[in-house]
């Protein structure tokens, strides 16, 4: 058995994506698996500040080794936007599909696809908090494409590739996605302490 770490997030695919990147020595845990079924909500104005309340909740409500991550997308010509609001973008309830429609009626002519995905994650253990951070750049694509990952996946392509992310296979995107730039950095520094 590892060390276990608890992953502030009930978002299933955030936790199939995660669960590959880290080491062996690392044994993943679900709010499911803690029995942690409070909402928490995101009142923050930056990723920063959602991942630390998510971490804050878990961790004040369980003690245990946590992190939470807050990612988003940042797209040039619309001044940063979707940004902390990605996932709820197009409103309440989140609907991926709304979402990229709204992106895309909103990217209707622009020229500047460039955009960025990016992830905090703030690491919870003591009284200690640190934040980790992942950016991969790309282009906003003219439509969906591919039918893996989930939210913005089908309308991202990272610099350097023909493929948007959800047409990569999962193995594929975690060798260069946001998310693993920011695990990545993260158990590197647990692995040090």
């Amino acid at each position: 058995m590892g060390t276990k770490i608890v992953f502030a997030s009930s978002n299933n695919h955030k936790l199939d994506e995660i669960r590959p990147l880290l080491p062996a020595q690392f044994e993943l845990l679900s709010l499911a698996d803690i029995n942690f079924a409070d909402e928490i909500e995101e009142t923050g104005k930056t990723f920063e500040d959602n991942a630390e309340l998510k971490a804050n909740a878990v961790f004040n409500a369980t003690k245990q080794l946590c992190f939470a991550d807050d990612s988003g997308l940042e797209v040039d010509a619309l001044e940063g936007k979707p940004g902390v609001k990605s996932a709820r973008y197009a409103g309440e309830p989140v609907d991926h599909q709304k979402n990229i429609e709204l992106l895309l009626s909103n990217m209707k002519g622009r020229k500047n696809r460039k955009a960025r995905f990016k992830t905090i994650v703030c690491l919870r253990f003591d009284s200690k908090t640190f934040f980790f951070e992942g950016v991969v750049n790309g282009l906003i694509t003219e439509e969906p494409r591919g039918l893996n990952g989930f939210g913005y996946d089908p309308v991202f392509m990272p610099d350097g590739f023909q493929q948007t992310f959800a047409e990569m296979s999962l193995e594929d995107k975690n060798k260069i996605s946001h998310r693993k730039m920011a695990i990545t950095k993260m158990t590197g520094f647990l692995l040090y302490i």
